[in-house]
């Protein structure tokens, strides 16, 4: 399976998903336009990746901000993570956030209690 790649702009994030490592990385700023859009790739890739998924998955969010839409949107990616983990494989999701960012904190939180998931939040201090 293809990793799927996606360079991020001032308004959307970097995307790495390996599947060979089973490594996948959002990291930026999540303001697109079409949320919808943007994520649906991802969706798409992790419907895929499902089928036959790495023994751990590893996932690294590192956002500095998203707006409402794309949050909808970052749970549906987390919801197909969710369905992979309940197949009986390791699914691991890191949630960066800057020491003094409560909101991301928080942000982290919020999904964690939705998500059957393990969370690690883990803060990063200049």
């Amino acid at each position: 399976m293809e990793a799927l790649i996606i360079e991020g702009t001032t308004k959307t994030p970097n995307v790495n998903f390996d599947s060979t490592k089973g490594v996948l990385e959002i990291k930026g700023r999540s303001i697109p336009e079409n949320s919808i859009e943007f994520y649906k790739p991802l969706v798409d890739w992790l419907e895929e990746y499902a089928q036959s998924p790495a023994s751990k998955t590893q996932v690294n969010v590192h956002l500095e901000y998203f707006n409402t839409s794309s949050s909808k949107c970052i749970l549906d990616v987390f919801k197909k993570l969710e369905t992979i983990h309940k197949n009986k494989y390791e699914v691991q999701i890191n949630w960066y956030y800057e020491e003094d960012d409560e909101d991301m904190l928080e942000a982290g939180e919020d999904y964690e209690s939705i998500i059957r998931v393990p969370f690690k939040m883990i803060e990063i201090v200049d």
